[in-house]
């Protein structure tokens, strides 16, 4: 089974980069690119994917709102984050919007090539160094009584 995405990012290089290096997949095809995230709802209804790459920091709804609306339309379609944005706040807000999945713009195409496979069996994937961050955040808050 070949894995339809769409890449929604402002920056075409990024867009462009994403779509050659996710070309040389096998299981996967990247059958849109969005610069904002009204083109990438159009986009959605026009090729359904089934994994959008997603920038939080976007020209008009941001992110995070762009993922409340889509999976508000398509609530089958999976949303992995691909961001420069590190805090747990930025990474919690999209959990929250229902994203699947949540990766740093540093991380290696194999990390992103397992992310998606990994979101389209319905399981959430976040990179090591997020799950630390997160795990350590929440043990910070939580208090253990005797």
């Amino acid at each position: 089974m070949t894995i339809k995405i769409l890449v929604a990012d402002n920056h075409p290089i990024v867009r462009q980069g994403l779509a050659l290096l996710l070309a040389g997949e096998p299981d996967m095809e990247v059958v849109g690119e969005a610069e904002d995230c009204f083109s990438t709802l159009r986009l959605i209804r026009e090729v359904c994917p089934q994994v959008v790459i997603m920038d939080i920091s976007m020209p008009d709804l941001n992110g995070v709102e762009a993922t409340r609306e889509i999976l508000s339309q398509f609530p089958k379609v999976k949303v992995i984050a691909l961001s420069m944005h590190s805090d747990s706040l930025f990474v919690l807000n999209m959990l929250n919007a229902g994203a699947s999945g949540y990766l740093l713009k540093d991380c290696a195409l194999e990390e992103l090539v397992k992310a998606i496979r990994t979101v389209v069996t319905r399981k959430i994937y976040l990179s090591a160094s997020l799950s630390d961050m997160l795990v350590t955040d929440l043990a910070n808050k939580i208090t253990i009584e005797d």
